[in-house]
C-alpha cells in the first residue's frame, strides 16, 4: 500500500521500513559511484507512483525536512548562521547577475553546451571581480594598518567583496585626449560648424 499525501506517520513508516535495505544499498551505490544521483532520480520517477522505492525515498526526505524545520524553529543559532549563508549567497547571485548583464541576463542559446559555456564564463568573471576586489580591500587595510589604525577582525569580517561602485561595465571613453575640437567633430559626423562667433 502506497501512503498518499495524508497517510498517517505510521503508514509513512511503513513505507520507509519496508525498503529499509534497498534504501541503504542505493545510498551505497551513489556514495561508492556505482550509479551517479542523476541516473538514479531518472530511474527512480520513471513510473514513481508504483515504485516503492521512490515512494520510500520520498517519505525519507520528508522526514528529514521536517526534522531540519524543526530544528531550525528551535535553534536561535542556527537560524542567524542560515540567515547570514542566504544573505552572502543571494549578494553574490545580484553580484553576478550585475556582472552578467547582458542581454538581460537572459541566456538566449537553446544549446546547453552553449548555455553552459555562458554560465561558466558569468562566473569566472565573477570571480575575478571578486578576487580584484578582494586584493583591493586587502591593500587599503594594510595601508590603514602602516599609517598606525587598528582594524578589528570582526568590522573586517562585514566588508563585503561585491563592490560594483568602481567598476566601468561599458569602459571608459574619454576624448579629451583626442584634441578634437567641435568643429573638427560636426566635420567627422558631416555636418556644418557650429558658428562660435
Amino acid at each position: 500500500m502506497r501512503p498518499s499525501r495524508t497517510s498517517s506517520l505510521p503508514q509513512r513508516g511503513i513505507a520507509i521500513e519496508s525498503q529499509f535495505r534497498h534504501l541503504m544499498k542505493v545510498a551505497v551505490s551513489v556514495r561508492e559511484g556505482a550509479i551517479s544521483s542523476t541516473l538514479l532520480l531518472r530511474r527512480l520517477r520513471a513510473g514513481s507512483n508504483k515504485n516503492a522505492t521512490y515512494t520510500a525515498f520520498r517519505e525519507v526526505g520528508r522526514v528529514i525536512r521536517t526534522i531540519q524545520l524543526l530544528r531550525y524553529l528551535t535553534d536561535a543559532p542556527l537560524r542567524r548562521r542560515v540567515t547570514a549563508a542566504t544573505n552572502k549567497v543571494e549578494s553574490f547571485n545580484r553580484f553576478s547577475a550585475w556582472v552578467g548583464f547582458g542581454n538581460g541576463g537572459v541566456i538566449a542559446d537553446n544549446d546547453p553546451v552553449e548555455q553552459e559555456k555562458t554560465a561558466k564564463f558569468n562566473a569566472l568573471l565573477s570571480n575575478a571581480v571578486i578576487f580584484h576586489n578582494a586584493l583591493d580591500i586587502a591593500e587599503i587595510v594594510r595601508q590603514l594598518q602602516a599609517e598606525g589604525m587598528e582594524i578589528d577582525p570582526e568590522d573586517l569580517a562585514q566588508v563585503s567583496p561585491y563592490l560594483t561602485e568602481h567598476i566601468r561595465r561599458f569602459g571608459e571613453y574619454s576624448t579629451h585626449e583626442l584634441a578634437v575640437t567641435a568643429a573638427g567633430a560636426a566635420a567627422l559626423r558631416g555636418h556644418d560648424a557650429p558658428d562660435t562667433g
